[in-house]
């Protein structure tokens, strides 16, 4: 039997709701978000998330998680974090792809914390990111960290 540390399962349940409308739910979730069909859906809703925004969203969100795991293991202390992120969605070989994702996370630490070691998490974090690691869209960072 494998332990709880071996694997985990999230589970996520769309809904159609009408033309080009989801809504997305999960059992442990006490909120739903409200989805449409990608841009290329003839008419397309506008105000909606769409599925690119959410594939987006994982990768930057994924960072975060990661970034706040590897911080508290190394006790580095900081004030603020964001992430900005654009994806890049074209045609290659007949299909609609994501090509690239580019993150900026935005680090701001105290004055009595190390930028190196700052930079050291960030990058540690690329690199242990489940969602980026787990699909074939190039993945580049340009993280910014501020002292204050």
């Amino acid at each position: 039997m494998n332990s709880i540390n071996d694997f985990h399962y999230y589970e996520v349940n769309l809904l159609w709701n009408s033309a080009a409308q989801g809504t997305l739910s999960s059992p442990i979730m006490p909120s739903e978000i409200k989805v449409e069909l990608s841009p290329e859906f003839p008419k397309p809703i506008k105000g909606k998330w769409i599925p690119e925004h959410l594939f987006i969203a994982a990768v930057s969100c994924s960072l975060m998680s990661t970034f706040l795991l590897a911080a508290n293991n190394s006790k580095l202390k900081f004030i603020s974090f964001e992430c900005n992120a654009i994806g890049k969605i074209e045609r290659v070989n007949g299909k609609v792809v994501v090509t690239e994702i580019i993150i900026e996370p935005k680090l701001t630490i105290p004055s009595t914390q190390n930028e190196t070691k700052a930079r050291r998490v960030i990058e540690l974090s690329e690199k242990a990111m489940a969602i980026a690691n787990s699909v074939k869209t190039k993945i580049t960072m340009y993280p910014f960290i501020a002292v204050q």
